[in-house]
């Protein structure tokens, strides 16, 4: 015998009801994603309707029908058995006796009996009472006879009346038929005739049940119907957009099967060709662009050895300047600067060119991002006072190492601290470093000219300048924020952007301290907000560093800010 646990008695209806608090999301879940359930859904709640109404006037129709039909028939069955006792009544002689008078009364009744296909049959004397006495057939409760049709029977002599009654306590329907007969020499009596229509009824409840049941089932089939037409339409279009995403994903050798010739076939044909030409397009782009990275490699490589000749020559000369006239040692010295310039854009190509190549690899080393940037400042800091700016750190994290390679994140930030004194205007300059269990970040802000939101996704781009007549000072190469954003990601890191027009930008660069890669956010808010604006920063002293007490030996036991 099994057993079942109170808890988990108690954890199934829980289940179940939380199932079925679940149907409405489901239902609209489906309703928005598939188009399969959304036509099978309309197509049933018009068919449903339509079959309905259909149904419930169908119905009506025939209950009227019916009902009509068994009116005539009993009124007329009725009507014959009357004129035919009205006929012996009319040729009876009874010249006054009673006798006579009951005797005729008789037959009159044996006549209405087997004239009339009634088995509940009344008489009633209008006037005084006289040899014909009143007389009842069959089973029939004369208090069903209502005072409106007997008044309705009295009033007219040769009127037929009728009247929808139930004939017993338990609703059978029926219809009472009234009229008069006149006894020559006697007087008028009433004559009701009761019609028992259960036979109808049932044969109506029969036809209304059938057709409820027809309309049931051609719902039914209609959703079969719906279901499989649809399937055979929406099984192609399930195909073609599983099969578009796998082309969007790379998948170049990916078609669609092609059945029949109609246009479901003319569709996959025109995607199959669609596919097979973009194919070749990429192929050919991919071509071009590995033609294009050997190209640029091989320049670079070819370049450096006569660049070190010019670059020694170059050197000779910048060094003797002194001895030439002003015209010539300027131009020693500009040829100095720009084959110096043009060293950098070399090793950047070079760099470039093994991004492309997918032969980069990294040389880690435990690090500390904190000490790291303080000593990027450090040598950035003549570079700064010529531009007038300040740059302040604020350090609350990020000592303990973490294993990057120290070359390639210096150089990012080396890239971004140069980019906000070259677009900062003189404004201070604040990088902040700060860490949590997953990873370490930096933030390099700058309180310049920003850049507009149009140009944010340009940002990393080779080459790209938002203002191209903008003069650059510090040499860039215009290289330098697509190999930082190239050196964050092959650390499993990224490297962010945030920028305003007027307000400044702030990049971030946030690097994991595990080999799984980032999980979860930043340490560093991407959005400075309103802590951010300059007039927080013209609020306090110059920062230099914040570093936690235990990392500096001669704080005090709390840490503060030196």
């Amino acid at each position: 015998m099994s057993s079942v646990r109170g808890d988990d008695a108690a954890y199934r209806p829980l289940i179940w009801r939380r199932n079925v608090r679940a149907w409405p999301d489901n239902v609209v879940h489906l309703w928005r994603r598939s188009l399969r359930f959304r036509t099978i859904a309309v197509t049933l709640v018009l068919s449903t309707l339509a079959i309905l109404i259909a149904v419930t006037w169908t119905a009506l129709a025939i209950q009227d029908d019916l009902f009509a039909s068994r009116r005539d028939e009993v009124l007329l069955d009725a009507q014959r058995a009357t004129i035919d006792a009205q006929t012996t009544l009319d040729s009876a002689d009874t010249q006054g006796e009673s006798s006579q008078i009951q005797s005729v009364w008789g037959g009159v009744r044996t006549t209405l009996y087997q004239q009339s296909s009634s088995d509940m049959i009344a008489t009633f004397r209008i006037g005084e009472p006289s040899a014909a006495v009143d007389f009842s057939i069959g089973d029939f409760d004369t208090s069903i006879i209502s005072e409106g049709l007997r008044q309705s029977v009295q009033a007219d002599a040769g009127q037929q009346w009728w009247q929808s009654v139930a004939l017993d306590a338990s609703g059978t329907p029926g219809i009472v038929v009234g009229q008069q007969l006149i006894f020559p020499q006697v007087g008028a009596f009433e004559v009701y005739f009761a019609y028992d229509l259960a036979g109808a009824s049932q044969t109506l409840g029969f036809v209304q049940a059938t057709l409820w049941v027809v309309g049931v089932a051609l719902v039914v089939l209609i959703g079969v119907i719906a279901w499989f037409v649809l399937r055979s339409v929406t099984t192609p279009i399930g195909e073609a957009a599983l099969t578009s995403a796998k082309l969007a994903s790379g998948d170049l050798a990916v078609r669609l099967p092609v059945r029949g010739e109609d246009e479901l076939a003319t569709l996959g044909q025109s995607f199959n060709a669609m596919a097979d030409s973009i194919e070749k397009q990429i192929k050919e782009l991919a071509d071009l662009s590995l033609v294009q990275q050997r190209f640029v490699s091989d320049v670079s490589h070819e370049l450096r050895t006569p660049l070190t000749t010019i670059r020694l020559a170059a050197d000779m000369l910048n060094d003797r300047r002194e001895e030439f006239d002003p015209a010539t040692a300027r131009a020693a010295e500009l040829l100095s600067a720009q084959v110096e310039r043009f060293e950098v854009l070399l090793g950047d190509l070079l760099e470039i060119s093994r991004y492309d190549a997918g032969s980069v690899q990294l040389e880690l080393e435990p690090t500390s991002l904190a000490q790291l940037a303080e000593d990027v400042i450090g040598q950035m800091e003549q570079v700064a006072e010529q531009h007038g700016s300040e740059v302040r750190v604020v350090a609350p994290g990020g000592y303990s190492p973490v294993d990057m390679d120290p070359r390639r994140v210096r150089r990012i930030l080396r890239n971004l601290v140069g980019n906000a004194i070259e677009h900062g205007e003189g404004k201070p300059i604040v990088v902040t470093v700060d860490s949590n269990q997953n990873a370490v970040a930096v933030g390099v802000r700058d309180f310049g000219m920003g850049i507009r939101e149009e140009h944010l996704e340009h940002v990393f781009d080779r080459f790209w300048r938002a203002d191209p007549s903008r003069k650059r000072t510090l040499g860039g190469t215009g290289l330098g924020l697509a190999i930082s954003l190239g050196d964050a990601r092959l650390h499993g890191g990224d490297l962010t952007v945030w920028s305003r027009p007027g307000a400044g930008s702030h990049f971030v660069l946030t690097l994991p301290r595990h080999a799984a890669g980032l999980n979860g956010p930043s340490p560093i808010r991407l959005d400075p907000g309103e802590e951010g604006t300059l007039e927080s920063f013209e609020h306090t002293q110059p920062i230099v560093t914040v570093r936690p007490a235990e990392h500096r030996p001669d704080a005090p036991e709390e840490g503060g800010v030196a």
